[in-house]
Order: structure tokens, then sequence, then C-alpha cells
């Protein structure tokens, strides 16, 4: 009973402090792929709060086609020490080499969910009519308008209504119950 009282609370810092941090690098990430303006104030916090880890990961991973293949190797490696921690912790393995492929799909849900949420948070935004030049909404929309488009043109607005965010996220949401579980099959994901 000792041994489980101390470890959930120790698994649940683990996986918020990585979680976190792995999400905001992938956030970076994103912003880069989605070309958004990095003079906006939340995107100086993601990139003051990154670039101390990414300096360094730069100078061995150079960029590619204008994308940030530093920050994806960072996101997939901080995944990596996380499940890697969970798993000697938990005892779920005795070989934390392993980790570095379980985080493959657990990287790749993560970019799910930052989408889904992304679409969410933009949606909810939209009942209340915000103003498109705060620097949350403009940069959400930057981060969205490149999964949002093509659903736009298949869903038009019905009496003033745009569906076209709900077929967004059912895709995203059946992209992760299609996808991630043959990928965790593939590499023996415990998580």
């Amino acid at each position: 009973m000792t041994g489980s009282y101390l470890i959930d609370p120790l698994v649940f810092l683990i996986q918020t402090l990585f979680g976190l941090y792995a999400a905001v690098v992938a956030i970076r990430f994103l912003l880069q792929w989605a070309r958004a303006d990095f003079y906006n104030p939340i995107s100086q916090f993601v990139v003051k709060v990154t670039t101390p880890v990414l300096r360094p990961l730069r100078q061995i991973i150079p960029g590619y086609g204008g994308m940030d293949l530093a920050a994806l190797v960072l996101v997939w490696l901080l995944t990596a020490v996380e499940l890697a921690i969970l798993g000697l912790l938990l005892g779920v393995d005795r070989f934390p080499l392993l980790a570095l492929g379980w985080a493959v799909p657990a990287v790749v849900e993560l970019f799910i969910n930052l989408f889904l949420f992304a679409v969410l948070i933009r949606v909810v935004l939209s009942w209340v009519n915000p103003d498109p030049y705060n620097p949350a909404v403009s940069l959400l929309a930057r981060l969205t308008d490149p999964i949002m488009r093509p659903a736009m043109r298949v869903i038009r607005p019905i009496g003033g209504i745009d569906l076209s965010p709900m077929l967004v996220m059912i895709s995203l949401v059946l992209l992760n119950m299609l996808l991630i579980p043959p990928l965790r099959w593939l590499v023996g994901s415990p998580f």
C-alpha cells in the first residue's frame, strides 16, 4: 500500500511535467509549420521556454524544408524519457530503450490532441465573438486554418452556423481511434 501511495503522485508529477513541456515544444513545431507570427506574445513565450533546450540540439539536427526537426526530435525524446521512467517506476519493463519505440504513438497522439483542443478552443471563442486582433485568436486561427479549410470546402455554413469544426473534430477523434492502437501494438507499447 505504501508503494502505491507514493508512486501514484510521482507518476502524476512525471506525466504532468514531461507532458506539458513536450506539448509546448510540439506547439513550437506546429507554429513553425503553420508559419505563425513569431512576434505574437504567445509565440514569444513558447520560443523563450523552448530555445535553451533546442539550441544545442539544433547543432546536431538541422532543419529541413523550413521545418524545425530538432523540435520534433525533442518531443520524441521527452516522451521516450517520460515513458522509460514510468516503465521503470511501474515495473512494466526493464529495458528503458524500448521507450524510444513506445514514444512514437504517444507523439502522434499528442499532435492529434493538440489539433483537437485548438479547434475546440477556436469554436468556443467564436461563440463569444472575441477581438480578431487578440494574440490568442489570431494564433489559433493560423494554427487550425490548414486543417479547417478543407472541411470548410466540404461543409458550407447552414443558416449562418459553421459545422466544419465538427467535421474536423470527428475526423481527428476517428484518426486517433484508428491510428494509435495499431501503432501501439506495432511497437509493443504497454502504455
